[in-house]
């Protein structure tokens, strides 16, 4: 193990992800690239603070170099999450292990349970168990446990679900995966032991209350200083206004561009939100036995950002470098040369692109211009920030001292 890679929202960077990433230094890691989620996140939400922000607090907590994991992958399904993770870490071909944080932390059993999971016996036996109609994520759990037996207890814990993703999208490249035992809090408690949950922290910084001792020091003065300019932190419910008029003016057949499932949710979900009059009340109208809470606010917001079904299922097309340390400025050299997609440092370089990553750019930019909209002071949301903003550079000497 050299360089490591890490797929990561770090909504807010906190303390577990400080130990996570001085782990990797202690078990040998030479340098470490995170691929990082933009403004908006795999739960169906917007991030609490700004990803440059975020990127900056990962600089100062450890990483090297940080890129974005563009926002159709960000905010897609844990499968979805994790191929588009690998894919941008793949193509920099500058590191050879990806690590995540595990709830059993054994590497060998999530590998041992992705190869099932890709394995026609299972296919076959997941088929047999969707027909009973409950959630994917039940029919998933029965349809393992008929071929691995104990093994397919992972499938109930949040994180290994995303690792089992992880090792399913490793297959045919040449990373090597690595379980960290997660410390502290479990995934949505509250904290223990000097950690806490990302999103028992996002709660705290909402609420008004002071989360200071969970966040790493960088995150604790740069979320201060977003505070004060009035940028964060972000309100969910700012947005649902707006989400709801973008609802309202879809008829059915609009719908069926951000539907992947062959199920017919975009119905379902059309006439939901022509019938709630809250952004809770539409989804409440949605829900059903088979479709999970989170894949329906997952598909509002890709309908809210005009992530398309398409869009989701395309490659990567870019690697986008959100920020570097001088020891990441190495790496990126080193990517020019080895990495197999192109290497977006400012966002002038969008104009030399291929038309479908100037697409992909023109949305992230439209995402973000939304993202502002969240802001506590809206005088703080004049759109195109994503033409403006360059990558955080830091100087190792003496930024982080």
């Amino acid at each position: 193990m050299q360089i490591v890679g890490v797929i990561c929202e770090y909504d807010p960077f906190h303390t577990g992800h400080l130990w996570q990433l001085a782990e990797l230094r202690r078990r040998g890691a030479t340098g470490v690239i995170c691929c990082m989620s933009g403004n908006f996140t795999q739960r169906g939400g917007c991030a609490v603070v700004r990803k440059h922000v975020r990127a900056e607090a990962a600089l100062r907590g450890g990483a090297d170099l940080v890129l974005e994991l563009p926002v159709p992958w960000a905010t897609a399904s844990a499968e979805g999450f994790a191929r588009g993770g690998v894919a941008v870490l793949s193509a920099t071909g500058a590191i050879d292990t990806l690590a995540f944080g595990s709830e059993c932390a054994d590497t060998a059993q999530l590998v041992r349970v992705a190869d099932a999971l890709l394995s026609r016996d299972f296919a076959t036996a997941l088929k047999s168990e969707l027909v009973k109609g409950d959630s994917f994520a039940a029919a998933r759990q029965r349809a393992a446990e008929t071929l691995l037996g104990a093994d397919a207890a992972v499938l109930s814990a949040p994180n290994d679900i995303l690792g089992v993703e992880y090792c399913k999208a490793l297959r045919g490249t040449s990373l090597a995966p690595l379980a960290l035992p997660r410390v502290g809090a479990a995934h949505g408690g509250a904290a223990s032991g000097g950690f806490a949950s990302a999103s028992h922290i996002r709660a705290l910084l909402r609420a008004g209350a002071d989360a200071a001792a969970y966040l790493s020091p960088a995150m604790r003065a740069l979320y201060e200083t977003e505070r004060a300019a009035g940028r964060a932190p972000t309100s969910p419910d700012a947005l649902e206004r707006a989400m709801l008029a973008r609802l309202r003016s879809m008829d059915e057949a609009d719908f069926a561009a951000y539907d992947a499932g062959g199920e017919g949710l975009y119905r379902r979900f059309h006439d939901a939100a022509h019938a709630g009059a809250t952004l809770a009340d539409v989804l409440a109208r949605a829900k059903t036995k088979r479709y999970a809470h989170a894949r329906l606010r997952r598909l509002a917001l890709s309908v809210f950002l005009g992530v398309t079904a398409e869009a989701r299922a395309a490659a990567v097309p870019y690697l986008r470098v959100l920020g570097m340390t001088d020891k990441g400025k190495s790496l990126l050299h080193t990517m020019r040369k080895t990495a197999t997609l192109p290497v977006i440092v400012k966002p002038a370089d969008a104009r030399a692109v291929s038309p479908a990553a100037r697409r992909l750019m023109e949305l992230e930019a439209r995402a973000t211009d939304l993202y502002a909209l969240a802001y506590p002071d809206l005088r703080q949301s004049t759109p195109g920030d994503e033409w403006r903003a360059g990558p955080v550079i830091l100087d190792t000497a003496t930024d982080l001292r």
